[in-house]
């Protein structure tokens, strides 16, 4: 009887008392951005949501971009970039809010999404002969500007002729800007390459 009165008044007790969850010695929380906040510790970037609770653990591969009030990952569209290192080079992909990535890194630059829309430089890869020599491919690298959507699908090319790139760290220094930009849904500004814009109206 004792027994069964005891364990009553534990369950009655514990749901006033609550179980506290705290995460500590913390170097940078950054303002809610999607619903969620990217905390830094040790260098490594997760993320809280607004009760606190840490929804992705802390990793290495979150991108950390300049804001208003500091320099830290960020959700658009639920979305947030990564960065993998390949040979020197680096792609740049995406995830959810469940840290599942959803979007490969493959991309030499992104920006983040707006309207469920990102603009990236997409490589091409064109063989344009063999070396005999060696029995390896010649090949030619081009990037191009593409709107891609929140899945990674490309769904319009900015660029028609793109733009010549060796895929090596000694010739590829730092990560190519995106010359393109995003005025409203469906409008966007591009650079041409005697320093002129056009506007494209994108039909999506």
């Amino acid at each position: 009887m004792k027994k069964t009165v005891v364990l009553v008044l534990i369950l009655i007790v514990l749901p006033i008392i609550g179980i506290a969850q705290s995460i500590e010695n913390i170097d940078f929380i950054s303002p809610l951005h999607n619903e969620v906040s990217a905390i830094k510790k040790d260098g490594k970037w997760a993320f809280v949501n607004q009760k606190g609770d840490l929804i992705i653990d802390f990793r290495t591969d979150l991108v950390a971009e300049e804001n208003e009030d500091g320099t830290y990952p960020v959700f658009y569209n639920d979305r947030c970039k990564i960065v993998e290192v390949k040979a020197g080079i680096s792609y740049f992909g995406f995830i959810n809010k469940s840290g599942e990535t959803v979007i490969d890194p493959q991309f030499l630059n992104t920006t983040n999404f707006k309207e469920g829309i990102a603009i990236a430089l997409k490589v091409n890869k064109q063989v344009i002969g063999e070396n005999t020599a060696l029995d390896k491919e010649m090949v030619n690298h081009r990037y191009f500007e593409v709107l891609i959507n929140t899945e990674g699908k490309d769904i319009y090319y900015l660029n028609q002729d793109g733009v010549n790139v060796v895929l090596d760290k000694d010739f590829l220094i730092g990560v190519p800007n995106i010359m393109s930009k995003y005025i409203a849904e469906n409008l966007y500004a591009v650079k041409q390459k005697d320093n002129t814009w056009t506007l494209v109206k994108v039909k999506i």
